[in-house]
């Protein structure tokens, strides 16, 4: 083997690392950061060192980009994740040091938001929600799709774990890409903007619900409606659904807004402003409880009309028909000693008699509401 052999074998051996870690991300360019989609086919989404609030250029793999950050000060690391399972996650805890209720935080699907300290790390869960665009509302479509966000904030590095396909983060890194100011400040910078961006989604479900809502009641109390008693309960479950993603998330970040050691007074402050649309979304959802439920009940208070009107036609259409049976009946017992069964004009009479009755009838239950 040749001299200039034996150099390009030791190359391609020193430089084995950086390809495989270049195969597991998706690349960037000078157009920004890699959308966090599910579509990418890979676990890890986006991985980018932050020097002074501003991007590195290129591909790093996030056991480099951490070492980078120990030696860089101003810098941090952000790490994004698409539901990883145990066997993709625990390296990355390895590397990290996370505790092991945090890896098992990191790869469960559906998690009740909170706010955790696990020694000098942060674990921090959001519920993602997405509305799910439908023409009409069924008992059986679906409204609003839920996933999760799992934020570890740490000292130099933030890592965001999403499950489900709602609540992309590639927006949310573009955005503070295109404002190193506020990227300077650090892993807690990226906590305020995705926690800020599912509030947000959630007052856009909360918009298209109220919608819904809207037009179901719109149909409900029309002159011609039909039973909708079916998609009102199915609204209303899927109301339910939304509020438990988003109503738990009071008291975690009011814990976190009054946390004033471990978070940044500039930081808190935004924080301060995400809770206030967080309790303006949850006021709109209990408002829309209590509107479906008294939709509910007066969809049930109607039908109980409905059924009682009907019952009444019943009632007085067999009362008529029961004064012609009382007559028929009288004439068709054939006794000898009748004398009626002689008359010349018997039939005509007995006729006549018959529809007078009917129509005197008809005339007092029209008159009294009943037909």
């Amino acid at each position: 083997m040749s001299d200039e052999q034996q150099q390009a074998g030791v190359a391609w051996a020193w430089t084995a690392p950086l390809r495989k870690a270049a195969s597991r991300i998706r690349p960037t360019g000078p157009a920004g950061p890699a959308d966090d989609d599910a579509a990418t086919g890979g676990t890890v989404i986006d991985c980018a060192v932050y020097v002074d609030g501003r991007r590195r250029p290129g591909a790093c793999d996030y056991d480099d980009a951490l070492a980078t950050v120990r030696q860089t000060p101003g810098s941090f690391l952000w790490l994004g994740l698409h539901e990883p399972s145990e066997a993709d996650f625990a390296p990355v805890a390895k590397r990290f040091g996370l505790d092991e209720l945090a890896v098992e935080a990191a790869t469960t699907r559906r998690q009740r938001p909170k706010i955790e300290h696990f020694a000098d790390v942060t674990l921090f869960v959001l519920r993602t929600t997405r509305y799910v665009e439908h023409s009409v509302l069924t008992e059986s479509c679906e409204v609003v799709e839920t996933g999760s966000v799992v934020l570890f904030i740490g000292a130099g590095y933030v890592i965001t774990v999403r499950h489900g396909p709602a609540g992309p983060l590639g927006p949310v890194r573009a955005d503070l890409e295109r404002r190193p100011d506020r990227m300077a400040q650090g892993p807690w910078a990226v906590a305020h903007a995705v926690a800020d961006r599912m509030v947000d989604s959630y007052l856009e479900v909360a918009v298209a619900f109220e919608n819904d809502i809207d037009e179901l009641e719109d149909h409900v109390f029309a002159p011609q409606s039909q039973n909708r008693a079916a998609q009102i309960y199915q609204l209303k479950r899927e109301l339910m659904e939304f509020k438990r993603a988003v109503a738990p998330l009071q008291h975690p970040l009011a814990a976190l807004i009054d946390d004033k050691e471990g978070l940044p007074k500039e930081i808190r402050r935004y924080f301060r402003d995400v809770n206030d649309h967080l309790l303006r979304t949850v006021e709109r959802i209990v408002a829309y409880d209590d509107l479906l439920n008294s939709i509910l009940q007066a969809r049930l208070a109607q039908l109980s009309v409905d059924q009682n009107n009907d019952m009444r036609k019943i009632a007085a259409w067999a009362a008529i028909a029961a004064a012609q049976t009382a007559i028929a009946g009288i004439y068709g017992m054939n006794f000898d000693y009748m004398p009626e069964l002689h008359w010349k004009y018997g039939y005509l009479i007995v006729v006549g008699l018959m529809f007078t009755v009917a129509a005197l009838m008809y005339r007092a239950f029209r008159r009294s509401g009943w037909l």
